[in-house]
Protein backbone atom coordinates (compact mmCIF):
# COMPACT_ATOMS: atom_id res chain seq x y z
CA UNK A 1 0.00 0.00 0.00
CA UNK A 2 1.61 3.48 -0.98
CA UNK A 3 1.77 6.20 1.35
CA UNK A 4 -1.22 8.12 2.24
CA UNK A 5 -1.30 12.46 1.38
CA UNK A 6 -4.20 13.89 3.37
CA UNK A 7 -5.62 17.82 2.24
CA UNK A 8 -7.90 20.24 2.19
CA UNK A 9 -10.27 21.54 -0.30
CA UNK A 10 -10.26 25.58 -0.58
CA UNK A 11 -14.06 25.80 -1.20
CA UNK A 12 -16.47 23.23 0.86
CA UNK A 13 -19.93 22.41 1.16
CA UNK A 14 -21.04 23.16 4.94
CA UNK A 15 -22.12 19.89 6.00
CA UNK A 16 -18.58 18.45 4.94
CA UNK A 17 -16.56 21.09 6.80
CA UNK A 18 -16.25 19.60 9.88
CA UNK A 19 -15.07 16.51 7.90
CA UNK A 20 -11.10 16.73 7.96
CA UNK A 21 -8.89 16.27 5.07
CA UNK A 22 -9.15 14.12 2.00
CA UNK A 23 -7.37 11.34 1.43
CA UNK A 24 -5.20 10.56 -1.59
CA UNK A 25 -4.14 7.26 -3.19
CA UNK A 26 -2.35 6.00 -5.71
CA UNK A 27 -3.51 5.70 -9.11
CA UNK A 28 -3.37 2.03 -8.92
CA UNK A 29 -5.09 1.74 -5.97
CA UNK A 30 -8.40 3.41 -7.97
CA UNK A 31 -8.67 2.25 -11.04
CA UNK A 32 -7.03 -1.02 -13.07
CA UNK A 33 -5.96 -1.42 -16.84
CA UNK A 34 -8.84 -3.43 -18.98
CA UNK A 35 -7.73 -4.91 -21.82
CA UNK A 36 -11.26 -7.27 -23.04
CA UNK A 37 -10.70 -8.04 -26.71
CA UNK A 38 -13.63 -10.74 -26.64
CA UNK A 39 -16.26 -8.83 -28.72
CA UNK A 40 -17.61 -9.59 -32.54
CA UNK A 41 -16.47 -6.21 -33.80
CA UNK A 42 -20.57 -5.32 -33.84
CA UNK A 43 -19.97 -2.62 -31.15
CA UNK A 44 -19.86 0.92 -31.89
CA UNK A 45 -16.58 2.03 -32.44
CA UNK A 46 -15.74 5.07 -29.94
CA UNK A 47 -13.81 8.05 -31.00
CA UNK A 48 -12.01 9.53 -27.98
CA UNK A 49 -12.05 13.31 -27.68
CA UNK A 50 -11.98 15.98 -25.02
CA UNK A 51 -15.09 17.63 -25.72
CA UNK A 52 -17.21 14.88 -25.52
CA UNK A 53 -15.43 12.49 -24.08
CA UNK A 54 -15.31 8.90 -25.76
CA UNK A 55 -18.75 8.87 -27.94
CA UNK A 56 -19.45 6.92 -31.17
CA UNK A 57 -17.49 7.91 -34.03
CA UNK A 58 -21.20 8.33 -36.14
CA UNK A 59 -22.54 10.70 -33.45
CA UNK A 60 -20.13 13.41 -34.55
CA UNK A 61 -17.98 14.26 -37.82
CA UNK A 62 -15.44 11.80 -37.74
CA UNK A 63 -14.22 9.72 -40.59
CA UNK A 64 -11.80 7.51 -40.51
CA UNK A 65 -12.02 3.95 -42.16
CA UNK A 66 -11.08 1.05 -39.78
CA UNK A 67 -10.36 -2.73 -41.59
CA UNK A 68 -12.26 -5.71 -40.45
CA UNK A 69 -8.90 -7.41 -38.94
CA UNK A 70 -7.90 -4.24 -36.67
CA UNK A 71 -11.08 -4.12 -35.30
CA UNK A 72 -10.35 -7.26 -33.67
CA UNK A 73 -7.88 -6.14 -31.84
CA UNK A 74 -10.01 -3.18 -30.22
CA UNK A 75 -10.83 -3.27 -26.93
CA UNK A 76 -14.11 -3.53 -25.27
CA UNK A 77 -15.49 -0.06 -23.21
CA UNK A 78 -18.04 0.07 -20.79
CA UNK A 79 -20.46 2.62 -19.41
CA UNK A 80 -18.35 4.20 -16.50
CA UNK A 81 -15.20 3.46 -18.05
CA UNK A 82 -11.92 5.74 -18.39
CA UNK A 83 -9.52 6.12 -21.03
CA UNK A 84 -6.15 7.86 -21.01
CA UNK A 85 -6.31 9.07 -24.64
CA UNK A 86 -2.92 10.21 -26.78
CA UNK A 87 -3.86 13.72 -25.60
CA UNK A 88 -4.24 13.28 -22.13
CA UNK A 89 -1.31 15.14 -21.14
CA UNK A 90 -3.06 18.16 -22.39
CA UNK A 91 -7.01 17.81 -21.90
CA UNK A 92 -7.26 14.66 -18.98
CA UNK A 93 -8.74 11.99 -18.95
CA UNK A 94 -11.57 10.75 -20.77
CA UNK A 95 -14.96 9.08 -19.54
CA UNK A 96 -17.45 7.01 -21.52
CA UNK A 97 -20.77 6.54 -21.10
CA UNK A 98 -21.22 4.26 -24.20
CA UNK A 99 -20.43 0.66 -24.56
CA UNK A 100 -18.46 0.17 -27.20
CA UNK A 101 -14.60 -0.51 -28.52
CA UNK A 102 -11.65 1.57 -28.63
CA UNK A 103 -8.55 1.76 -30.26
CA UNK A 104 -6.02 -0.84 -28.18
CA UNK A 105 -3.55 2.49 -28.53
CA UNK A 106 -5.57 3.55 -25.54
CA UNK A 107 -5.44 2.67 -22.26
CA UNK A 108 -9.42 1.61 -20.43
CA UNK A 109 -9.64 2.66 -16.84
CA UNK A 110 -12.18 0.91 -14.30
CA UNK A 111 -12.54 1.73 -11.11
CA UNK A 112 -11.99 -0.61 -8.50
CA UNK A 113 -13.54 0.68 -5.61
CA UNK A 114 -17.13 1.85 -4.70
CA UNK A 115 -16.56 5.32 -6.10
CA UNK A 116 -19.28 7.57 -7.86
CA UNK A 117 -18.15 7.77 -11.57
CA UNK A 118 -18.95 11.58 -12.23
CA UNK A 119 -16.88 12.51 -9.25
CA UNK A 120 -13.65 11.35 -11.36
CA UNK A 121 -15.31 12.47 -14.65
CA UNK A 122 -15.09 16.17 -13.46
CA UNK A 123 -11.79 15.42 -11.32
CA UNK A 124 -9.59 13.95 -14.21
CA UNK A 125 -10.75 16.93 -16.20
CA UNK A 126 -9.86 19.80 -14.08
CA UNK A 127 -6.71 21.50 -14.01
CA UNK A 128 -5.23 20.55 -10.64
CA UNK A 129 -5.54 16.82 -12.11
CA UNK A 130 -3.99 17.90 -15.26
CA UNK A 131 -1.14 19.54 -13.51
CA UNK A 132 -0.53 16.32 -11.33
CA UNK A 133 -0.85 14.50 -14.59
CA UNK A 134 2.21 16.99 -15.91
CA UNK A 135 4.31 16.47 -13.05
CA UNK A 136 7.77 14.65 -14.24
CA UNK A 137 6.11 13.26 -17.58
CA UNK A 138 9.48 14.73 -19.76
CA UNK A 139 9.29 14.44 -23.08
CA UNK A 140 5.31 13.80 -23.67
CA UNK A 141 4.51 15.25 -27.14
CA UNK A 142 1.34 14.55 -29.58
CA UNK A 143 1.87 10.66 -30.76
CA UNK A 144 3.04 9.46 -26.80
CA UNK A 145 0.70 8.35 -24.64
CA UNK A 146 0.76 8.45 -20.42
CA UNK A 147 1.61 5.06 -19.15
CA UNK A 148 -0.42 3.35 -16.57
CA UNK A 149 2.75 3.35 -14.13
CA UNK A 150 2.57 6.48 -14.81
CA UNK A 151 -1.02 7.61 -13.65
CA UNK A 152 -0.62 5.08 -10.94
CA UNK A 153 2.16 7.21 -9.42
CA UNK A 154 -0.34 10.22 -9.29
CA UNK A 155 -2.00 10.60 -5.97
CA UNK A 156 -6.03 11.11 -6.61
CA UNK A 157 -8.65 11.86 -3.92
CA UNK A 158 -10.63 9.88 -2.48
CA UNK A 159 -12.85 12.04 0.24
CA UNK A 160 -16.11 10.24 1.93
CA UNK A 161 -18.76 9.25 -0.98
CA UNK A 162 -21.21 11.65 0.77
CA UNK A 163 -18.52 14.20 -0.25
CA UNK A 164 -17.82 13.01 -3.77
CA UNK A 165 -21.79 12.84 -4.54
CA UNK A 166 -21.87 16.15 -3.77
CA UNK A 167 -19.33 17.84 -5.93
CA UNK A 168 -20.37 15.72 -9.17
CA UNK A 169 -23.89 16.55 -8.49
CA UNK A 170 -22.93 20.45 -8.53
CA UNK A 171 -21.17 19.98 -11.32
CA UNK A 172 -22.97 17.80 -13.39
CA UNK A 173 -25.81 20.44 -12.47
CA UNK A 174 -23.77 23.55 -14.14
CA UNK A 175 -22.98 20.70 -17.23
CA UNK A 176 -26.46 20.82 -17.59
CA UNK A 177 -26.89 24.25 -17.52
CA UNK A 178 -24.32 25.05 -20.06
CA UNK A 179 -25.55 22.33 -22.48
CA UNK A 180 -29.06 23.65 -22.14
CA UNK A 181 -27.32 27.43 -22.94
CA UNK A 182 -25.30 25.87 -25.85
CA UNK A 183 -28.49 24.06 -27.39
CA UNK A 184 -30.03 27.58 -27.11
CA UNK A 185 -27.29 28.73 -29.20
CA UNK A 186 -27.85 26.35 -31.86
CA UNK A 187 -31.44 27.07 -31.98
CA UNK A 188 -30.39 30.97 -32.96
CA UNK A 189 -27.93 30.07 -35.10
CA UNK A 190 -30.46 27.77 -37.21
CA UNK A 191 -32.86 30.29 -36.97
CA UNK A 192 -30.02 33.28 -38.43
CA UNK A 193 -29.59 30.61 -41.26
CA UNK A 194 -32.77 29.99 -42.05
CA UNK A 195 -33.82 33.78 -41.74
CA UNK A 196 -30.82 34.35 -44.17
CA UNK A 197 -31.60 32.03 -47.07
CA UNK A 198 -35.33 33.70 -46.88
CA UNK A 199 -34.25 37.45 -46.59
CA UNK A 200 -31.67 36.96 -49.59
CA UNK A 201 -33.02 35.44 -53.22
CA UNK A 202 -32.13 31.72 -54.11
CA UNK A 203 -29.56 31.24 -56.88
CA UNK A 204 -31.27 32.28 -60.15
CA UNK A 205 -33.75 34.36 -58.57
CA UNK A 206 -33.90 38.02 -57.94
CA UNK A 207 -36.63 38.38 -55.30
CA UNK A 208 -36.34 36.68 -51.90
CA UNK A 209 -38.66 33.88 -50.46
CA UNK A 210 -39.71 36.68 -47.47
CA UNK A 211 -40.23 40.39 -48.11
CA UNK A 212 -40.76 43.28 -45.71
CA UNK A 213 -44.45 44.30 -45.69
CA UNK A 214 -43.15 47.95 -47.17
CA UNK A 215 -41.38 46.39 -49.83
CA UNK A 216 -43.31 44.12 -51.07
CA UNK A 217 -44.20 46.49 -54.53
CA UNK A 218 -41.03 47.53 -55.00
CA UNK A 219 -39.99 45.18 -57.71
CA UNK A 220 -37.15 42.69 -58.77
CA UNK A 221 -33.81 43.00 -56.77
CA UNK A 222 -30.96 44.53 -59.17
CA UNK A 223 -28.07 41.80 -60.38
CA UNK A 224 -24.77 43.62 -60.61
CA UNK A 225 -20.59 42.97 -59.66
CA UNK A 226 -19.10 44.52 -57.15
CA UNK A 227 -17.30 46.22 -59.56
CA UNK A 228 -19.83 48.24 -60.71
CA UNK A 229 -19.99 49.94 -57.09
CA UNK A 230 -16.26 49.85 -56.14
CA UNK A 231 -13.11 50.46 -57.78
CA UNK A 232 -9.52 50.25 -57.13
CA UNK A 233 -10.48 48.84 -53.94
CA UNK A 234 -7.99 49.02 -51.28
CA UNK A 235 -5.60 47.59 -48.67
CA UNK A 236 -3.31 48.46 -46.01
CA UNK A 237 0.53 47.50 -45.47
CA UNK A 238 2.78 46.57 -42.67
CA UNK A 239 5.07 49.10 -41.15
CA UNK A 240 8.72 48.55 -40.82
CA UNK A 241 9.01 46.13 -37.91
CA UNK A 242 12.54 47.60 -38.10
CA UNK A 243 11.52 50.79 -36.21
CA UNK A 244 9.81 50.17 -33.22
CA UNK A 245 8.42 53.65 -32.64
CA UNK A 246 6.27 52.68 -35.45
CA UNK A 247 4.12 50.17 -32.84
CA UNK A 248 2.37 50.14 -29.42
CA UNK A 249 0.36 53.14 -30.38
CA UNK A 250 -2.88 53.92 -30.30
CA UNK A 251 -4.49 53.71 -33.72
CA UNK A 252 -6.16 50.06 -34.16
CA UNK A 253 -4.88 48.07 -37.21
CA UNK A 254 -6.77 45.06 -38.60
CA UNK A 255 -4.71 42.01 -39.46
CA UNK A 256 -6.68 39.18 -41.79
CA UNK A 257 -6.29 36.64 -39.00
CA UNK A 258 -8.69 39.01 -37.10
CA UNK A 259 -11.67 38.50 -39.85
CA UNK A 260 -14.15 36.19 -38.69
CA UNK A 261 -17.41 37.46 -39.32
CA UNK A 262 -17.46 39.76 -36.70
CA UNK A 263 -17.44 42.85 -35.60
CA UNK A 264 -13.69 44.27 -34.48
CA UNK A 265 -13.42 47.17 -31.67
CA UNK A 266 -10.20 46.03 -30.23
CA UNK A 267 -6.91 44.98 -32.50
CA UNK A 268 -3.72 42.89 -31.71
CA UNK A 269 -1.43 45.42 -32.27
CA UNK A 270 -1.93 49.23 -32.09
CA UNK A 271 0.04 52.11 -34.23
CA UNK A 272 1.47 55.23 -34.14
CA UNK A 273 0.35 58.45 -35.71
CA UNK A 274 3.78 58.35 -37.39
CA UNK A 275 3.42 55.27 -38.39
CA UNK A 276 0.05 55.83 -40.55
CA UNK A 277 1.89 58.88 -41.84
CA UNK A 278 4.99 57.76 -42.75
CA UNK A 279 3.44 54.79 -44.91
CA UNK A 280 0.51 56.44 -45.74
CA UNK A 281 -2.00 54.59 -44.60
CA UNK A 282 -5.92 55.17 -44.76
CA UNK A 283 -7.90 55.42 -41.64
CA UNK A 284 -11.71 53.46 -42.46
CA UNK A 285 -14.41 54.51 -40.53
CA UNK A 286 -16.70 52.59 -38.55
CA UNK A 287 -18.74 50.11 -40.47
CA UNK A 288 -16.31 49.75 -43.35
CA UNK A 289 -16.21 46.21 -44.18
CA UNK A 290 -12.79 43.94 -45.05
CA UNK A 291 -12.21 41.00 -46.62
CA UNK A 292 -9.02 38.43 -45.83
CA UNK A 293 -7.35 38.38 -49.44
CA UNK A 294 -4.41 35.91 -48.74
CA UNK A 295 -4.08 32.56 -46.66
CA UNK A 296 -5.59 29.32 -47.73
CA UNK A 297 -3.20 26.95 -45.69
CA UNK A 298 -5.48 25.95 -42.56
CA UNK A 299 -7.39 26.94 -40.69
CA UNK A 300 -7.25 29.75 -44.12
CA UNK A 301 -8.37 33.22 -43.27
CA UNK A 302 -8.60 34.11 -47.19
CA UNK A 303 -12.09 34.90 -47.69
CA UNK A 304 -13.07 35.90 -43.96
CA UNK A 305 -15.17 38.96 -43.51
CA UNK A 306 -15.28 41.45 -40.55
CA UNK A 307 -16.73 45.02 -40.04
CA UNK A 308 -14.98 47.17 -38.02
CA UNK A 309 -16.40 49.10 -34.82
CA UNK A 310 -14.13 51.81 -34.21
CA UNK A 311 -11.86 53.82 -36.70
CA UNK A 312 -8.69 51.42 -37.99
CA UNK A 313 -6.28 51.17 -40.42
CA UNK A 314 -5.51 47.33 -41.83
CA UNK A 315 -2.32 45.68 -43.41
CA UNK A 316 -1.65 44.17 -47.03
CA UNK A 317 -3.74 41.21 -46.27
CA UNK A 318 -7.30 42.91 -46.01
CA UNK A 319 -9.58 44.53 -48.73
CA UNK A 320 -11.85 47.54 -47.58
CA UNK A 321 -15.47 48.18 -48.55
CA UNK A 322 -16.52 51.23 -47.71
CA UNK A 323 -20.17 52.74 -47.40
CA UNK A 324 -21.25 54.06 -50.85
CA UNK A 325 -24.35 55.56 -52.08
CA UNK A 326 -25.84 52.34 -53.61
CA UNK A 327 -25.09 49.54 -51.44
CA UNK A 328 -25.07 49.46 -47.76
CA UNK A 329 -22.08 47.91 -46.31
CA UNK A 330 -23.76 46.26 -43.01
CA UNK A 331 -26.20 44.62 -45.88
CA UNK A 332 -22.85 43.53 -47.84
CA UNK A 333 -21.50 42.14 -44.59
CA UNK A 334 -24.54 39.65 -44.25
CA UNK A 335 -24.37 38.97 -47.98
CA UNK A 336 -21.12 37.90 -47.92
CA UNK A 337 -21.70 36.10 -44.99
CA UNK A 338 -24.20 34.03 -47.08
CA UNK A 339 -22.85 33.24 -50.19
CA UNK A 340 -19.05 33.43 -49.31
CA UNK A 341 -18.65 29.86 -50.15
CA UNK A 342 -20.04 30.81 -53.54
CA UNK A 343 -17.49 33.46 -54.13
CA UNK A 344 -14.83 31.08 -54.42
CA UNK A 345 -15.24 30.02 -57.76
CA UNK A 346 -13.87 33.09 -58.80
CA UNK A 347 -10.58 32.02 -57.98
CA UNK A 348 -11.18 28.15 -57.88
CA UNK A 349 -8.74 26.12 -60.87
CA UNK A 350 -6.13 29.31 -60.92
CA UNK A 351 -3.13 29.88 -59.02
CA UNK A 352 -3.64 32.84 -57.85
CA UNK A 353 -3.13 32.48 -54.10
CA UNK A 354 -5.20 35.49 -53.12
CA UNK A 355 -8.09 37.64 -54.08
CA UNK A 356 -7.27 40.76 -55.96
CA UNK A 357 -9.23 43.58 -57.59
CA UNK A 358 -9.97 41.48 -60.65
CA UNK A 359 -11.58 38.80 -58.50
CA UNK A 360 -13.55 40.61 -55.87
CA UNK A 361 -14.78 42.99 -58.47
CA UNK A 362 -16.56 39.85 -60.42
CA UNK A 363 -18.03 38.90 -57.45
CA UNK A 364 -21.89 39.59 -58.61
CA UNK A 365 -24.65 40.37 -55.45
CA UNK A 366 -28.37 41.09 -56.14
CA UNK A 367 -29.58 43.64 -53.81
CA UNK A 368 -32.81 45.56 -53.19
CA UNK A 369 -32.64 50.03 -52.49
CA UNK A 370 -30.81 51.21 -50.22
CA UNK A 371 -33.86 51.32 -47.45
CA UNK A 372 -34.48 47.97 -48.19
CA UNK A 373 -31.07 47.26 -47.23
CA UNK A 374 -30.60 48.33 -44.31
CA UNK A 375 -33.68 46.79 -43.39
CA UNK A 376 -32.51 43.35 -44.00
CA UNK A 377 -29.17 44.35 -42.23
CA UNK A 378 -30.83 45.32 -39.17
CA UNK A 379 -32.93 42.56 -38.78
CA UNK A 380 -29.81 40.23 -39.22
CA UNK A 381 -27.69 42.23 -37.15
CA UNK A 382 -30.49 41.76 -33.96
CA UNK A 383 -29.94 38.13 -34.38
CA UNK A 384 -26.67 38.39 -34.12
CA UNK A 385 -26.49 40.74 -31.09
CA UNK A 386 -28.43 37.31 -29.25
CA UNK A 387 -25.97 35.16 -31.09
CA UNK A 388 -23.31 37.06 -29.32
CA UNK A 389 -24.94 37.53 -26.03
CA UNK A 390 -25.87 33.65 -26.02
CA UNK A 391 -22.04 33.03 -26.56
CA UNK A 392 -21.00 35.49 -24.03
CA UNK A 393 -23.51 33.80 -21.34
CA UNK A 394 -21.82 30.13 -21.91
CA UNK A 395 -18.48 31.23 -21.79
CA UNK A 396 -19.04 33.15 -18.54
CA UNK A 397 -20.58 29.37 -17.42
CA UNK A 398 -17.74 27.53 -18.33
CA UNK A 399 -15.12 30.06 -16.62
CA UNK A 400 -17.50 29.95 -13.39
CA UNK A 401 -16.87 26.23 -13.91
CA UNK A 402 -13.29 26.09 -14.27
CA UNK A 403 -12.86 28.21 -11.26
CA UNK A 404 -15.23 26.38 -9.25
CA UNK A 405 -13.39 23.09 -9.99
CA UNK A 406 -9.98 24.44 -8.63
CA UNK A 407 -11.52 25.52 -5.00
CA UNK A 408 -13.74 22.10 -5.41
CA UNK A 409 -10.39 19.88 -5.86
CA UNK A 410 -7.23 20.66 -3.80
CA UNK A 411 -4.37 21.29 -5.78
CA UNK A 412 -1.24 18.75 -4.15
CA UNK A 413 2.41 21.25 -4.16
CA UNK A 414 5.33 20.74 -5.22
Amino acid sequence: MSKKKKLIPELRFPQFVKEGEWEYLNGNELFEPISNRNHNSDLPILAVTQEQGAIPRELIDYHVSVSDKSIESYKVVEVGDFIISLRSFQGGIEYSNYLGLCSPAYIVLRKKLDVPNDFYRHYFKSFPFIQDLNKNLEGIRDGKMISYKQFSDILIPKPKKQEQQKIASCLSSLDELITAHSDKLETLAAYKKGLMQNLFPQEGQKVPNYRFPEFEKDGKWIKASLGDYYKNLSTGMTPSRQKPEYFNGKIPWITSGELNYNTITKTREYITEEAVKDTNLRIYPPGTLFIAITGLEAPGTRGKCGLNGVEATTNQSCMAFKENSVIDTLFLFHWYMNFSEELYRYSQGTKQQSFNNSIVERFEIVHPSKKEQRKIAFCLSAVDELITAQAEKIEQLQQHKRGLMQGLFPKIEN
